[in-house]
């Protein structure tokens, strides 16, 4: 059989001393050890210590570096790294000579960064190099670091509990950077033998096209996917730590949450859509074009099969999943826009020029809205641009936030009246609510102090009313 491809993101990645003996090798013995490739994460914290905090924005090394004034700033940051990479793993290994085969890891990585990044300020010391210019090669130097460390560390654990672990580092650490990533999988993989080695790959991966101007921090499924789609996979399988399911569980209780269990492409671009990704939208679709199913797993469940995501419809109909987003609007009045053509056309092109996301719109005769994910500084930009176009438009902002109700087949549920009736009943008021003729996703727009009671309200009319009678029978 074909071997599958599966991602461990940071979180778990934390813990892998755990999924050594569960996914990893559990009851696996022999040749039943292998056929599965392996695409790591840096270990939880240590890409928000090499960037910046992905929540709070606190800065990393290369947020340091940015903004330096002088040295010691990125030089100490770069020095909690190496420290917090040490800790994990120290976590991890168990054997002194293993323990000192990451510390030389970590030093050499560490040292090489620290004096490419001085030399760099060295030579952009002199008027003709600026050194905006090679701020996102900086990024991507910095992120190989942590995918790197771990890879490593993760290979020397199972090669020291008799697996034939292969490191696979595709971060291209003093390679020709010239290379595409398809060319750089395929080298990389070339000599490897998924049926005999377990390899162990790095979520990171340099290459010409540069992952991070397009993707930044979503990279490693980048990676991931091109590996499953290059390689022929049987499946794509990403480990998570929890279960793909039909809410959250601290929101709406464990035990009222169901796993999804099988869905499709579709719903995964919704969920992306609502900022709650399975996977990338990108990722998802070199998987879907090669006809590499997906499966989200629970990676300390290993014996649970998890979500397939594939391409198949669905064979009633059922809602899946209920997720919400805070959002903020943008509505532009104008009197005169009626039977006008071109408004439509300005306002997306201010929307593009300020990088602002689009999750959905509505419009009628005069007015156009747009929900947004977005800050208030960027629509703020917008909202100049289009007045400049059309000085007599009104323009109404609000910070507001949307509902979802997702399926990969809504029809004949009535899905937008049951849901408009549920929030009713729970006493919110819905701003406004749309439903597309593919009848795939509903959204409800709600206050925003409305939005975790309005997904609960939903979620108990779609999800738990119609899970009760299996639970009662069980």
């Amino acid at each position: 059989m074909a071997h599958t491809v599966e991602k461990i993101g940071g979180t778990s990645m934390s813990r892998v001393h755990v999924l050594k003996d569960t996914l990893f090798i559990g009851d696996r013995k022999g040749a039943d050890l292998y056929g599965r490739v392996f695409v790591v994460s840096a270990f939880g914290g240590i890409t928000d210590l090499l960037l910046e905090h992905k929540k709070s924005g606190e800065p990393g090394v290369y947020a340091h570096f940015a903004n330096a004034e002088g040295d010691h700033g990125w030089h100490d940051a770069l020095n909690r790294v190496a420290d917090q990479m040490r800790a994990c793993h120290t976590n991890v290994l168990e054997h002194p000579a293993d323990r000192e085969q990451a510390e030389s890891f970590v030093t050499e990585r560490i040292l090489g960064a620290r004096n490419c990044l001085i030399d760099l300020q060295r030579l952009c010391a002199y008027g003709h190099f600026r050194l905006s210019e090679h701020m996102l090669q900086i990024r991507e130097l910095l992120s190989g670091l942590g995918e790197a460390h771990s890879a490593f560390v993760t290979t020397l654990m199972l090669r020291r509990a008799g697996v034939n672990a292969r490191l696979v580092d595709l971060s291209g650490w003093r390679d020709e950077g010239d290379v595409s990533l398809k060319d750089r999988i395929l080298a990389a993989m070339k000599a490897v033998d998924p049926a005999v080695e377990m390899p162990i790959v790095t979520g990171y991966a340099q290459c010409a096209e540069g992952l991070m101007r397009e993707f930044d921090r979503g990279y490693s499924e980048v990676t991931f996917s091109k590996l499953a789609a290059l390689t022929g996979a049987r499946e794509a399988i990403i480990h998570k730590e929890f279960h793909l399911s039909s809410c959250d569980p601290k929101l709406v209780g464990a035990d009222a949450v169901t796993k999804i269990g099988r869905t499709n492409f579709d719903v995964a671009d919704q969920l992306a859509n609502m900022g709650m990704e399975a996977i990338h939208p990108k990722a998802a679709k070199t998987l879907r074009q090669a006809a590499v199913p997906l499966r989200v797993t629970n990676a300390f469940e290993p014996e649970d099969p998890g979500t397939l995501i594939d391409d198949l419809p669905a064979q009633v109909p059922a809602v899946e999943i209920v997720t919400g987003l805070d959002i903020m609007t943008l509505e532009v009045f104008e009197q005169d826009m009626v039977g006008v053509k071109g408004y439509d056309a300005v306002i997306l092109e201010a929307l593009k020029r300020h990088n602002v996301r689009i999750v959905s719109k509505v419009s009628n005769a005069n007015t156009i809205t747009h929900y947004l994910d977005t800050s208030l500084k960027s629509i703020r930009r917008v909202e100049r641009d289009i007045l400049e176009a059309f000085p007599a438009s009104e323009i109404t902002m609000r910070t507001l936030s949307m509902a979802s109700v997702i399926g990969r087949d809504l029809n004949g549920l009535s899905v937008l009246s049951r849901g408009l009736t549920a929030l009713a009943t729970a006493d919110l008021f819905a701003i406004g609510a749309t439903q597309g003729p593919r009848n795939v996703d509903v959204q409800f727009i709600v206050d925003r102090e409305k939005l975790q009671p309005a997904i609960k309200a939903l979620h108990a009319e779609f999800i738990e009313q119609a899970a009760a009678p299996m639970r009662t029978a069980a």
